[in-house]
C-alpha cells in the first residue's frame, strides 16, 4: 500500500494538469445546435487488463445516466467499493438524483452532480481502483459526511493530463506498471487516487461526458444553462 505523504506531491501537482492542459491533436471542432462549438476528443482504446477496462459482461452492474445532454453509461464495481456503491444505489434507488442537475464543470478535468438543496455531498469511503478518465467516482472530506455528489473524469487522454512528472511520481509512490500505462493512455488524474473513491467506469457515451464537459459555466463553475438529470438506474448488463 501506498504510504499517504507520497500523495502530497500529486496535489501540488493537479494545479499544473490543470494549467497545463492543451487541445493539442485530440480535439476536433464543429458546429452542435445553436451554433455552439462542439470539440470531439478521440479516446483511443485502452488495452490494458486493468479491471476498469475490460467490457461489461452479461450480468455485470451498470449505471445509466439519462440526461438532458444524451446518456452515458458506466459499469459499476460493487465488490471493489462496497460502501460507495451502497450509498450511491440507494440514492438511486430512491430516486434522489432524478430531475438535479449538474453543478461543477471544469472542461477537461470532471462532470459532477449530485449536490443537495443543503449543498453538502461527500464521503468517507476510499477505495483501490483508479481515477483514470471516464472513472465514476465520489469524493471525500475531512467531515465524514456520507452525502451524494459524484463526478466522471474528464480528464483529456494520454499525456494531455498524464505529464511525465506525473509518471515519474506514479512511479516512485510504486504504482504498477500495468496502471501507469493505462494512465498514460487513457490519461486521468492520479493525484485523487486513495483520496476521492471510483465505484465504476464509463464504458459508453462518452461523448456526452465530453458534451458536458464543454458547457460554457459561470463563476463557480456551475453550468450556465441546466444540464438535467433526467434519471439515473441500475441494472444488469445484458
Amino acid at each position: 500500500m501506498m504510504h499517504k505523504k507520497r500523495w502530497a506531491a500529486f496535489v501540488l501537482a493537479a494545479a499544473l494538469v490543470l494549467t497545463g492542459c492543451s487541445a493539442g491533436s485530440f480535439l476536433h471542432f464543429g458546429k452542435g445546435s445553436g451554433g455552439s462549438t462542439v470539440q470531439k476528443i478521440d479516446r483511443p482504446a485502452v488495452g490494458s487488463a486493468e479491471l476498469q477496462f475490460a467490457h461489461p459482461a452479461a450480468g455485470d452492474t451498470i449505471a445509466v445516466f439519462d440526461t438532458s445532454a444524451g446518456v452515458f453509461k458506466a459499469v459499476l464495481f460493487p465488490d471493489k467499493a462496497p460502501q460507495a456503491y451502497d450509498n450511491f444505489a440507494g440514492l438511486v434507488q430512491a430516486g434522489y438524483y432524478n430531475g438535479l442537475t449538474f453543478s461543477r464543470v471544469e472542461s477537461g478535468f470532471v462532470v459532477e452532480a449530485g449536490q443537495g438543496a443543503d449543498g453538502r455531498g461527500s464521503t468517507i469511503w476510499n477505495g483501490s481502483l483508479h481515477h483514470y478518465s471516464g472513472a465514476l467516482c465520489m469524493g471525500t472530506d475531512a467531515s465524514g459526511e456520507c452525502a451524494s455528489v459524484f463526478y466522471v473524469m474528464q480528464t483529456l487522454p494520454g499525456d494531455q493530463s498524464v505529464t511525465q512528472e506525473l509518471v515519474d511520481q506514479m512511479n516512485s509512490a510504486g504504482y504498477r506498471a500495468e496502471v501507469v500505462s493505462a494512465y498514460q493512455t487513457a490519461g486521468g488524474a492520479p493525484y485523487l487516487d486513495y483520496t476521492d473513491t471510483v465505484l465504476g467506469q464509463v464504458y459508453e457515451g462518452m461523448d456526452v461526458v465530453d458534451a458536458i464537459g464543454q458547457t460554457a459555466v459561470d463563476e463557480n463553475q456551475k453550468p450556465s444553462e441546466d444540464i438535467t438529470i433526467n434519471s439515473v438506474s441500475i441494472t444488469q448488463y445484458e
